[in-house]
């Protein structure tokens, strides 16, 4: 019996009609699983149960925190279009990301938007097929009210860990004061006109050392199992280490995470801010520049995707910069309140000792009298679930109020390369998932 056949036309219209409906089931899971960002849900947990949550599921893989209104951006950066480029440190296969205007004064426009993987370092051009158009709840423009953020719709893209995204919006009219994290130790690129899509990158000819707007990206996968946040002042900034060479201590951090044996697998997140402090935010317009740790915490630490842990490195400029704080106990209290915060969602905290200063500009003997009274403190258990003792790691044996020599970046404050590698080696990997610390040596 002869079956009949069907016309090429209603062949191919069945087809068109089986792709649109596996799109749309790909979609809705996809989709479905990142409904939230990650943060700010979830119930509490026991400390020592810090582990995953979902064999797969979205995870931070980079981050800067917002820091600061540019200067002279009351108009903001309308016509131009902005290529930040950011160093993952986990890979997956979707990838989305967060946008903020905290410290614009009018909505921000975002006119186009766009994510791909970078051809490699240094460049402003993207690998041949992975180019893709961001959305926002379904439309490819999007505005972000007055210190708001905002987070795009998921895309289909193969990210690598440790490799360079390119993250490029686009906005046509002006938008108020641009929101930035000026310290980012990686060059990204502007491009006049909207040159969002672009593949070739040849328009890109201005070199910013600037991230502006973008806060973080998210992978969608298997490889991790949630993140690690740090959150620290210009130390975990990465100040003076290689420009473009991703030698800050989380970078080495991610490298071990990724590599070593036993290691919990989480994407790591960098909340440094040069200048930070606990207790005091600088002085600015509203909101202030450069927020206190007590005030961004929950923004930059509780509500990033996939956190399991939290390391702080906080305490130095609260001594250093004026107005200065000599009452150890006022530091401790304050990062004290911080452990408190992240206990109530059931995160592990990891907690640096202060780092040597002597010599730094400014730097006075008595100062050296409170960072010692602080860190007695940190050592006693008083203050962290564990300890990293970054002070005993990077401290010249013959004169411990100071950095060893060679791990001094020359301003007797940061580290350099090498530095900055060893606080990630005595950092006990443990510890991140709440096991007990090894005693560092």
């Amino acid at each position: 019996m002869t079956r009949p056949s069907l016309s090429r036309g209603t062949a191919s219209a069945l087809l068109a009609a089986l792709v649109a409906v596996v799109t749309l089931v790909s979609a809705a899971i996809f989709l479905g699983a990142s409904g939230q960002d990650g943060g700010g849900e979830e119930p509490p947990r026991r400390r020592q149960d810090a582990a995953p949550a979902a064999v797969s599921g979205w995870t931070g893989s980079w981050s800067a925190a917002p820091a600061a209104a540019e200067p002279r951006t009351g108009s903001g950066l309308a016509g131009t279009s902005i290529r930040n480029v950011v160093h993952t440190s986990i890979g997956g296969t979707g990838a989305r990301i967060h946008l903020s205007n905290l410290f614009g004064n009018r909505p921000l426009q975002i006119t186009h938007a766009s994510l791909a993987v970078a051809a490699g370092p240094g460049t402003a051009a993207a690998a041949q097929g992975t180019m893709r158009r961001l959305s926002f709840g379904g439309r490819t423009a999007v505005a972000v009210p007055a210190g708001r953020a905002v987070v795009s719709d998921p895309v289909p893209l193969t990210v690598a860990p440790a490799s360079d995204l390119l993250v490029t919006v686009y906005s046509a009219v002006p938008s108020g004061p641009v929101t930035m994290h000026p310290h980012a130790r990686q060059f990204s690129w502007l491009a006049r006109g909207d040159r969002t899509e672009d593949l070739d990158g040849a328009r890109y000819t201005t070199r910013t050392p600037y991230w502006r707007y973008v806060t973080g990206v998210d992978v969608w996968g298997t490889q991790a199992t949630g993140s690690v946040v740090a959150i620290g002042d210009s130390i975990t900034d990465g100040v003076n280490s290689t420009m473009g060479g991703n030698q800050r201590w989380t970078d080495h951090l991610a490298a071990r995470l990724r590599t070593e044996p036993g290691a919990p697998r989480y994407g790591v997140l960098n909340e440094g801010v040069s200048g930070n402090r606990v207790l005091l935010s600088n002085r600015g317009h509203a909101p202030q520049n450069n927020p206190r740790a007590l005030d961004r915490f929950d923004r930059d630490v509780l509500s990033r995707t996939g956190v399991r842990a939290v390391v702080i490195e906080l305490g130095v400029n609260d001594i250093l910069r004026r107005p200065q704080q000599l009452d150890p106990h006022r530091i401790v209290d304050g990062l004290r309140q911080l452990v408190a915060r992240a206990h109530a969602r059931g995160l592990v905290i990891v907690g640096s000792t202060l780092t040597p200063f002597a010599g730094h500009v400014g730097a006075v003997p008595r100062q050296e009298t409170v960072r010692l009274a602080v860190n007695a403190e940190i050592r006693a258990g008083r203050v962290f679930d564990s300890v990293v003792d970054f002070d005993r790691a990077l401290r010249d044996p013959a004169a411990p109020q100071r950095l060893l020599p060679a791990y001094d970046s020359g301003d007797r404050l940061h580290p350099n390369d090498a530095g900055y590698r060893r606080m990630a080696e005595v950092l006990d990997l443990g510890a991140l998932t709440g096991r007990q610390a090894a005693a560092v040596l």
